[in-house]
């Protein structure tokens, strides 16, 4: 960005932030749940997202867990009173691509910061893009995510993250 270039972008103050400007918030505290999202910083360096690519979960209606847990075909007839549907959602590890967000200018991969299985997608993102550039501490959130190990403290409150923008050179 150069100097003649000025975005005014904001920081909520009610998230956790990783290097990779991902917003992150805990939702439930019992049962671990985070909402994902995008820090408004993206926009400001990148450009305007035109399009944000989610991790869609592997189909798996197919399938159905036998009586000792192993994956069976739903429609072989067999226990079906006592079968129970697999539970969607994709497995992302640590490191692994969490979103894809393509902007005026490039296209970012962002890796998940945890290992963590997805349980909601905002699809509405994917079908509209201005929804991360216009509200992205709203209605323009990513993902929703059980991590398998998370630490809110291992992440940047907003001063911390403040401070670490402030940081970065141009």
């Amino acid at each position: 960005m150069s100097e003649s270039d000025y975005f005014e972008f904001g920081v909520a103050h009610d998230r956790r932030y990783t290097l990779e400007h991902l917003w992150l918030q805990l939702l439930d505290e019992k049962d671990g749940t985070v909402k994902v999202g995008m820090s408004e910083f993206i926009r400001a360096d990148y450009g305007d997202v035109v399009r944000v690519i989610l991790p869609h979960p592997q189909d798996t209606s197919d399938f159905v867990l036998d009586d000792e847990g192993a994956p069976r075909d739903a429609d072989d007839g067999e226990g079906d009173e006592e079968s129970e549907s697999v539970d969607g959602g994709d497995e992302i590890g640590i490191g692994e691509l969490l979103v894809t967000i393509r902007t005026v200018s490039d296209r970012i991969l962002i890796n998940s910061p945890f290992p963590c299985k997805v349980l909601e997608l905002n699809g509405e993102v994917e079908d509209n893009a201005d929804l991360a550039n216009d509200d992205a501490y709203g209605d323009g959130w990513f993902l929703i995510v059980k991590p398998h190990e998370f630490d809110e403290d291992q992440f940047l409150n907003a001063s911390e993250y403040i401070e670490y923008l402030n940081e970065i050179e141009y």
